[in-house]
């Protein structure tokens, strides 16, 4: 077993295939011991196995369904009880593919349980022990689909505009106290999130769909530059602003005593 890192655990959940797997490469690269969380034990122990000996890293599996409460619950209790805990990736989750109406309404709500409950609980137990350390980072992985009302499934939509809002929120919170969030939007990435909902991403336009390690690669750029929204696609960042300084615009004119104009005969 190597020494503890100076740079603490990273827990990352959703870690056995995909991006969470690449994240936990990336930080193990980067000199982090490692908690990996998912289902699959022998895709976790593998991935395990293999970062320790290539990067001399300590790399732990904690074998859990997180849309199951007791399981959630021991990953809660993990990130509030270990001190050497220093950074939480929340990329566990999954879609639904096609119209909600169609959908199988109770795999929608599990979709929400993973995709937003999860997040939230981690988020919170995480975002605790690191504000009474005074330093730790917090990094959300949500989709561009939370930008987006008019296409996919409004739900899938939904869960990620939550991770969105909720993770600018949290940032505000624990800013002063010396702990970082950020929230990931990525595009089409090439992972088993396509199979898993039911459809195949070699369909989809090539130059609309990103590799993982290049997301990822680009999500911890953003990490480094200290983007609270890394948007690993969008060329332009001047067109983000200018859609969160629109946005910023209408709140004066959201809650007022009068309706506005149009409104009046």
């Amino acid at each position: 077993m190597a020494m503890p890192s100076s740079k603490g655990t990273a827990v990352v959940t959703g870690a056995s295939s995909g991006i969470g797997a690449v994240y936990a490469q990336r930080l193990a690269e980067r000199g982090y011991d490692l908690l990996l969380v998912a289902r699959d034990q022998a895709r976790l122990n593998a991935l395990a196995g293999q970062l320790a000996q290539q990067c001399g890293i300590n790399s732990e599996v904690l074998v859990a369904d997180l849309t199951q409460a007791e399981d959630l619950l021991r990953v809660e209790q993990r990130l509030s009880s270990d001190p050497a805990i220093t950074l939480l990736v929340n990329n566990a989750g999954m879609a639904v593919a096609g119209d909600f109406l169609d959908n199988d309404i109770d795999r929608v709500q599990t979709m929400i349980t993973l995709n937003v409950l999860a997040p939230t609980r981690l988020a919170h137990a995480a975002g605790n022990a690191f504000k009474a350390r005074g330093k730790g980072t917090v990094i959300n992985i949500a989709s561009v689909l939370a930008l987006v009302h008019e296409m996919a499934n409004g739900v899938y939509n939904g869960t990620k505009s939550f991770v969105l809002n909720f993770s600018r929120s949290l940032e505000t919170s624990l800013k002063p106290h010396g702990v970082r969030v950020q929230a990931v939007l990525p595009g089409l990435t090439r992972t088993e999130i396509f199979e898993r909902s039911g459809i195949s991403a070699d369909g989809l336009p090539a130059e609309n769909v990103m590799d993982v390690e290049t997301m990822v690669d680009a999500a911890l750029a953003g990490l480094d530059l200290g983007e609270i929204v890394t948007i690993p696609s969008l060329e332009k960042l001047e067109n983000w602003q200018a859609y969160d300084d629109a946005r910023a615009a209408l709140l004066p004119d959201l809650s007022r005593r009068e309706s506005a104009s149009r409104y009046h005969r």
